[in-house]
């Protein structure tokens, strides 16, 4: 009995002996077998990552040709709006620059156009007073027929003489000269004032003698042109 019990005894321990080797080998073939696995496992994943940047990067620069095709639109139609508001810009400019230019020459041909009227008024005053004054004169000499004598007298006792008065004897006078007495200028000459409600421009223009009519009245008359005679008084 003993005796059999140590044959199964060394071949249980002979068995166990043979397995263990075995066993593990086998184990030590697993452990290097599984990383392989994983290796090959982790190979597909990190070819889908590696995949799924570039299908992410193709995703993102796909959509890129619209956006580009709006922003190219887009930068045309503020471009267009920009040279428009350059336009309109550049001629609001030109509009304000010429409105002040035609201002200044519609202000010029007005005051060209006012006076030439003033100067054709002014002349026509000037024609007017000399023709009435022409006529004042050619009037008094045909009702006077003729001139005083010397030493005949006006109503007032005035005498007229010809080494004071007449046409031997003239001089010229200032606009602002004489004096200026119960409102009204007054010219001294031959020892009286003469005065007259109002002067013609001739009478400071040219020399001026005193005469006393037929009738007893003193003229002045313009020595250059005696056709032009002005009725004074004697203060």
């Amino acid at each position: 009995m003993k005796v059999t019990r140590l044959i199964r005894t060394g071949t249980l321990l002979l068995f166990l002996g043979a397995i263990a080797p075995a066993y593990a080998q086998q184990e030590q073939h697993e452990q290097e077998a599984k990383p392989q696995k994983q290796e090959q496992q982790a190979k597909p994943e990190e070819r889908q990552q590696q995949a799924k940047p570039a299908q992410q990067q193709h995703t993102q620069q796909a959509p890129q040709a619209k956006p580009t095709q709006q922003q190219n639109t887009r930068q045309q139609e503020a471009k267009g709006q920009q040279q428009q508001k350059q336009q309109q810009q550049q001629a609001k400019t030109a509009n304000q620059n010429e409105q002040p230019q035609a201002k200044g020459q519609q202000e010029r041909q007005q005051q060209q156009a006012k006076g030439q009227q003033q100067q054709a008024k002014t002349q026509q005053n000037q024609e007017k007073s000399q023709h009435q004054q022409q006529a004042a004169g050619q009037q008094n000499q045909q009702a006077q027929g003729r001139w005083a004598h010397n030493g005949q007298k006006d109503s007032r006792g005035h005498e007229y003489t010809e080494s004071t008065f007449g046409r031997e004897h003239h001089t010229r006078f200032e606009e602002h000269g004489g004096r200026y007495y119960n409102g009204r200028r007054e010219y001294s000459y031959g020892g009286y004032w003469f005065y007259a409600g109002a002067y013609p421009a001739w009478f400071y223009q040219q020399d001026v003698y005193f005469i006393m009519g037929a009738d007893g009245l003193w003229y002045a008359v313009a020595y250059g042109n005696p056709s032009l005679m002005l009725q004074v008084n004697i203060a």
